[in-house]
């Protein structure tokens, strides 16, 4: 399904889901203000079309331990298959990075870290981090308070 045939009840359908992917195919078909049976067939096609790619539940970092999020600007010495290639598979094996992004610009990837407590992050930075071959610079920066959260934009 494309994106320019994801009508209003599909939004709405896509919006509830955001909000409670647990709720039922009943409570979606009134915030939707269909019968269930159209939108159990409307979910499914979003489903298939890879629109919606899964469900899962969110959980509070903090409240887990995990208080502290930090972002972190990596610079590779070189931007070459290999040296990306080695970069991306040490982070995908440390527990701390949440979120990686390969980017433009004048740094080569952007991490999100969520640690304990200053002291875990430092340990992570100075022991782990630092130490993949190919990072040339970091720079960190700790945010404050979250503005706005969302998975994924819904038009």
């Amino acid at each position: 399904m494309e994106s320019t045939k994801i009508d209003e009840i599909d939004r709405r359908i896509l919006r509830a889901l955001q909000k409670n992917g647990r709720q039922s195919i009943q409570d979606l078909s009134v915030q939707a203000g269909l019968s269930a049976t159209p939108v159990a067939r409307r979910v499914n096609a979003l489903e298939k079309a890879g629109i919606i790619v899964g469900y899962t539940a969110l959980c509070d970092e903090a409240a887990l331990g995990f208080g502290i999020s930090v972002f972190v600007s990596v610079r590779l010495d070189t931007q070459v298959d290999d040296a990306l290639v080695t970069f991306e598979h040490a982070v995908m094996t440390f527990s701390e990075v949440v979120d990686c992004w390969l980017m433009t610009g004048n740094r080569d990837y952007l991490l999100r870290i969520a640690t304990s407590d200053l002291q875990e992050f430092e340990q992570f930075l100075t022991g782990r981090l630092s130490k993949v071959r190919g990072v040339a610079s970091i720079e960190s920066s700790i945010p404050l308070r979250r503005i706005k959260s969302s998975i994924a934009r819904v038009i």
